[in-house]
């Protein structure tokens, strides 16, 4: 069983990494729990604006399938695309994820998991590691996420570096049908805050639709003005 103060140790471990963040880290905010017996179909996008050294309108958009293989460990599979201004869209990257649920909801002050991604390039020798921290808390009806990520990329095509960045989302659970919340991204190159929606639409015994959409705005010179994201996942 995980140790409940090892825990706290390593989130005080990776919360300084957030000040080293580097590129856009607007996207979806993980939450820490695993369903067994659970497949999903996802797509997401973000669609980003007027960012210094970024083409304009740019869009990434991600497709996934993903499957529980344990009521502890979630596996997904991503294409990634990309298209701006400057360029039409074309496959980007491929990307493997894993989830890990560390602890049973409601076993600790708040519920724990880790991420665990490898992304390469489809043209280019750039591989990137990842690993992340995923916490969630409960207070009545709001429900406080935090992803604390770091990274590391590598290639010939690219300067080796170290990346992190932080997210964190405050919603408010008003039904299953609809959840106003307000998320957090801080990175080098982002600090943005913005409000968001999510929802539920249950489609009969374990389907059901995921969505959420969200408008984020810049905080400073060095972010994008505007960052809206959407996502689809369809769970059975």
């Amino acid at each position: 069983m995980i140790n409940k103060h090892s825990l706290v140790v390593s989130s005080l471990l990776l919360s300084p990494l957030t000040c080293l963040a580097d590129g856009t880290v607007i996207d979806k905010i993980y939450h820490p729990y695993v369903q067994p017996l659970e497949q999903e179909i996802e797509w997401r996008a973000i669609h980003q604006d007027h960012q210094p050294g970024t083409a304009d309108n740019t869009q990434l958009h991600r497709f996934a399938y993903g499957r529980s293989l344990n009521d502890r460990w979630f596996l997904e599979v991503y294409l990634i695309g990309e298209k701006s201004a400057d360029d039409s869209f074309a496959l980007e990257a491929y990307e493997v994820e894993a989830k890990w649920q560390l602890t049973e909801q409601g076993e600790f002050w708040a519920d724990w998991g880790a991420l665990f991604e490898i992304e390469k390039e489809h043209h280019e020798d750039v591989w990137e590691a990842a690993t992340g921290l995923l916490i969630e808390k409960e207070w009545g009806k709001w429900s406080t996420t935090a992803n604390l990520v770091a990274a590391y990329e590598w290639g010939s095509d690219i300067e080796n570096e170290l990346e992190s960045s932080l997210g964190l989302q405050a919603r408010y659970r008003y039904s299953r049908a609809i959840e106003p919340a307000v998320e957090l991204y801080k990175g080098q190159d982002t600090f943005a805050l913005g409000p968001a929606l999510l929802g539920q639409i249950t489609l009969g015994i374990r389907r059901q639709i995921k969505w959420e959409a969200a408008a984020i705005f810049g905080l400073d010179s060095d972010s994008p003005n505007r960052t809206l994201r959407f996502l689809i996942e369809f769970e059975f």
